[in-house]
């Protein structure tokens, strides 16, 4: 009988120890980071970020820890993650304000914050994008400002300027955009707000010959004579060439010297 049941409580004991779940094997903080890097060198970026995480979890304040946050951000961006990729280089640039590699920082996160509201289809086919939110533009042409200022000879820094100009470009053209559609509405005294801004902020840019035409057409609907002078005279000395000019005049009858025809009293003044 004792036999037995000692028979039965070793088979118990067995049955439990075979039952029981393995434990996973845990990297050393150089395992995981060769296997980030192996993984990149493959461009396999979710198992990248999967083993980096891991690293940061688990080895904190480790050798690779910092290097693995910068590797993460680069990970994340290959995989389209463009808001984890800024949010990642913002908190590295916030712990690590000293860095030796900081304006690589700074360089990831302008790129992945103008992309952050850019969506698979964009990335294929054109789209105009001085017809989306500005703000993911501003912070990226932001940060990238950041980036030259604080490092003017970094291996990104002239990159970063290349793209800080066609951010401007593009802001500029999103402001002439807004001009117009105030203009077409009646709305004169946004138009004249809005093409004065490019004005003061955005010179030397495509848009500022079209911006000074609009602001003389809203300042002439308004009545500002004195204004649409000044304005259209900056516009004649500058781009003489422009196509509404003619011998140094702008082509426009204001809207109130204008006889009202009947498709322009049916559609509320929006077809002429």
């Amino acid at each position: 009988m004792k036999q037995s049941l000692f028979t039965l409580c070793l088979v118990l004991t067995l049955t439990a120890c075979s039952s029981a779940p393995e434990k996973k094997e845990q990297l050393t903080e150089k395992q995981y980071y060769e296997d980030a890097q192996a993984a990149m060198d493959n461009n396999r970026f979710l198992l990248a970020i999967e083993k980096l995480q891991s690293l940061e979890s688990r080895y904190p304040f480790g050798r690779y820890a910092d290097q693995a946050q910068l590797e993460l951000v680069y990970s994340y961006y290959r995989t389209i993650d463009f808001e984890s990729a800024a949010v990642t280089a913002e908190r590295f640039i916030r712990l690590h304000p000293d860095h030796s590699d900081l304006d690589y920082a700074y360089y990831m996160k302008g790129l992945a914050s103008y992309s952050v509201d850019r969506g698979l289809v964009e990335r294929f086919i054109p789209t105009d994008f001085s017809e989306r939110d500005m703000g993911a533009a501003r912070e990226s042409f932001d940060d990238f400002n950041r980036l030259i200022n604080r490092f003017p000879k970094s291996r990104y820094a002239e990159d970063a300027r290349q793209r800080m100009i066609y951010l401007r470009n593009l802001m500029a053209a999103y402001e002439l955009k807004a001009a117009l559609f105030y203009m077409t509405r009646g709305a004169y005294i946004a138009a004249a707000k809005r093409s004065t801004f490019i004005v003061e902020n955005y010179d030397r840019t495509p848009s500022l010959p079209d911006a000074l035409a609009v602001m003389t057409k809203a300042y002439l609907e308004l009545g500002l004579t004195d204004l649409a002078s000044s304005s259209e005279q900056t516009l004649a000395y500058n781009f003489p060439q422009h196509k509404e000019l003619s011998s140094g005049k702008l082509r426009y009858t204001p809207r109130s010297q204008k006889k009202t025809t009947l498709l322009n009293a049916v559609t509320f003044g929006l077809f002429d």
